[in-house]
């Protein structure tokens, strides 16, 4: 699942593969710079989340005693 993870990113252009042909073998992968563009817009969702998750599970708290 992980291969598969990482192979999806690099098709999407957010990570570079880099192999090296040793013995073992050895991969490396890194961010491209499309890469880095998603994850600092990435870290602003994850500003707001953690602003906002306490009403997030009061949200959910509410909608699961309803339904019970």
């Amino acid at each position: 699942m992980l291969t598969l993870t990482l192979r999806n990113l690099e098709r999407d252009g957010l990570v570079a593969r880099h192999y090296f042909p040793e013995v073992p073998p050895r991969v490396e992968y890194e961010l491209t710079d499309l890469g880095v563009g998603v994850l600092r817009a990435l870290g602003g969702l994850n500003l707001w989340l953690r602003d906002h998750l306490p009403a997030i599970e009061d949200h959910r708290r509410a909608y699961d005693e309803a339904e019970a």
